[in-house]
């Protein structure tokens, strides 16, 4: 038997809603019809009955008695575990915001914006930033910066570019600004956040620095003129909250500059092959999407783009005389994909899935 359960508003009386909920349960599309239908006392059999063509009684003894109660302690379980949910996730979100807000001395939140940088050796540098409203994550507001004034690794320069960009042109399109500005960071970032706010786009957001253990955790909050160590209790909401924004804004950068430095690397491979242009150079990034997906394509795979034979030759001997100065084995013309990581990556495919 399959058991339903639905939740919605009470706009009239209990008694009312029951029954046009029963009656509208009952007149959907291929919905199975029961021989009789049992409800409570202050229900009207009549009209049940009536607008559903089954029949309606209230039981008053005997196994459909226990039946009925056994559906109504059902319902109540239910809604109590809603409001339970309900009231963990309002002390999750604004219940959060409001601890934090305590916390910091500050009016009520709405609106968080962070941001973090990453880079590898200093190349492919990008910035990113991601809006939490009422304690929950509005990844439509989630922005990614490729810095355009930096060429190396300085933290409070990427955070003047990255906070300069946002929050002008939130200025030119009179948007709405954020409560409050967390740096994945310490004092460097935070007052780079400063100089800009205050002394170029004349802005006043409160901003806070969330400072790191050496496990990569939020430890503390600094805030205020004095940079002042702002400690939240470890098992508060509040702290929690932080924590995510902190994990989050550090997992969206990641992932963006992860697939940045994926691309380029990949057309920077591209571009040392003498006489593949932008056109041919697009056609292998978007239909293979990787260099290992190149490297393991075949002269017919190429052709399949309208790569002339030939030139779908130079293109694998180049990449396999690259292949083998790495120390792989090659072959001229490659065979199967499949084959080819199991000779000469040494990934058994069918082994893996095995072993999944």
């Amino acid at each position: 038997m399959k058991r339903t359960k639905r939740l919605f508003p009470i706009l009239s009386t209990p008694e009312e809603e029951m029954t046009n909920f029963i009656v509208q349960f009952y007149k959907q599309q291929g919905q199975v019809k029961p021989r009789e239908i049992l409800v409570p006392g202050t229900i009207d059999t009549d009209v049940i009955t009536k607008l559903t063509d089954i029949p309606a009684r209230t039981p008053v003894r005997g196994q459909k008695r226990a039946l009925l109660k056994m559906a109504r302690e059902n319902a109540k379980y239910v809604l109590d575990e809603k409001f339970r949910l309900l009231e963990m996730n309002r002390r999750k979100t604004t219940g959060a915001m409001e601890e934090l807000s305590k916390a910091l001395d500050l009016p009520s939140l709405h609106r968080i914006e962070a941001f973090d940088h990453s880079h590898i050796d200093g190349a492919d540098l990008v910035s990113a930033m991601v809006t939490f409203e009422d304690g929950k994550p509005n990844k439509k507001n989630y922005r990614k910066y490729k810095l355009q004034t930096v060429d190396h690794a300085d933290e409070a320069a990427s955070t003047r570019e990255v906070v300069r960009r946002r929050y002008t042109r939130l200025l030119k399109e009179h948007a709405e600004m954020p409560d409050l500005i967390l740096m994945d960071g310490g004092v460097i970032q935070m007052n780079a956040v400063k100089d800009v706010l205050e002394n170029e786009l004349n802005l006043n957001i409160p901003v806070v620095g969330m400072v790191k253990n050496d496990k990569h955790k939020t430890a503390d909050l600094l805030f205020g003129d004095d940079d002042q160590h702002i400690y939240l209790n470890a098992k508060s909401q509040a702290f929690y909250l932080v924590q995510r924004i902190q994990d989050e804004v550090h997992r969206f950068v990641i992932n963006f500059h992860h697939d940045l430095h994926s691309k380029n690397s990949m057309t920077s491979r591209l571009d040392s092959i003498k006489g593949v242009g932008p056109k041919t150079k697009n056609k292998l990034m978007r239909h293979f999407g990787s260099m290992k997906n190149i490297e393991a394509a075949s002269v017919p795979d190429l052709q399949e783009l309208g790569i002339s034979k030939t030139y779908a030759y130079k293109i694998i001997k180049e990449l396999n005389e690259e292949l083998e100065k790495m120390g792989y084995k090659t072959l001229a013309g490659r065979v199967s994909r499949k084959f080819f990581n199991e000779k000469f990556y040494g990934i058994n495919e069918n082994a893996e899935e095995k072993g999944a």
